[in-house]
């Protein structure tokens, strides 16, 4: 871990977004929306293709999204640590896509090279989505009839239904699940992009997107938007769970995914202490 021995000097305090003498802890409740309950549903539909569930099985785990079937699937989230890490969020000259909190006597960084870590997925330049062209008889018209509104809700339902016009569809439908729902935590209520309704029938392409940036871009969004409102109970979209680490797991695998992969305890650390940097 790296100090700055620019800021050692520096009252980390003086830095603050909100002020100490503005915290608040008082009946705190904070709800994410990472639906990691949808892995069973993942799990069903794969898992349900009879004969080509085992080819399925291995073409979602090898996807872009398939190692987070992994997941440890009883994981806690602690809504107070997050609070209490949001509340120690830092002015500062780094990128604005970046954020630092005051940990201690230390400024930690919490960046996309600590989101790769957790997440292991793809970064890169976020392509122009506009330029994905509709597919003739692709999954958008095979199941939904090409309407311009298709929400989450639908594209859950279309999923436990089973009915499927090729098994590969199934693996599809599964990965905007993943992405939008249980990764991004987007509400049910709302829709799925037509863009990735077309960019998902090249699966070569939709594994190929850098879902890292896009779900980074999205997460932290919300992580720095989530207290400005000051209210004690507050819902915070994006992988949330990227603010939450073991340490202890963190010492003992060498896995890229860390502890989302293993059973923890409640013991959570700030995953800048462990392999972010302090400036």
């Amino acid at each position: 871990m790296h100090i700055g021995c620019e800021l050692q000097m520096v009252n980390l305090s003086d830095k603050l977004r909100i002020p100490e003498s503005q915290w608040f802890f008082d009946k705190i409740k904070i709800t994410q929306h990472n639906h990691f309950g949808l892995l069973t549903v993942i799990d069903n539909a794969i898992t349900g293709l009879e004969e080509d569930a085992v080819e399925m099985q291995a073409r979602f785990r090898g996807s872009c999204f398939g190692h987070f079937l992994r997941m440890h699937r009883e994981m806690k989230f602690s809504g107070g640590i997050v609070h209490w890490l949001l509340l120690r969020e830092l002015h500062h000259d780094g990128p604005t896509d970046e954020m630092r909190f005051m940990l201690g006597n230390q400024s930690v960084r919490f960046s996309r090279e600590e989101f790769c870590l957790i997440t292991g997925l793809k970064f890169g330049a976020i392509p122009d989505t506009d330029v994905y062209d509709a597919v003739e008889n692709g999954i958008h018209q095979r199941y939904f009839e090409g309407r311009d509104m298709v929400r989450f809700c639908e594209l859950q339902a279309r999923i436990q239904q089973a009915h499927w016009h090729n098994p590969i569809d199934a693996v599809k439908l599964c990965l905007l699940l993943m992405v939008n729902c249980i990764l991004i935590g987007l509400d049910e209520r709302e829709s799925v992009p037509i863009w990735q309704l077309r960019l998902v029938d090249n699966l070569d392409a939709f594994n190929a997107f850098p879902w890292g940036s896009h779900v980074y871009k999205t997460s932290i969004f919300w992580f720095k938007k989530t207290l400005h409102s000051k209210k004690n109970r507050y819902h915070i979209y994006g992988f949330a769970y990227a603010l939450l680490v073991s340490l202890s797991n963190l010492r003992t695998t060498n896995n890229y995914l860390l502890n989302l992969f293993v059973p923890t305890n409640q013991n959570y650390i700030f995953i800048g202490y462990v392999v972010g940097f302090c400036f």
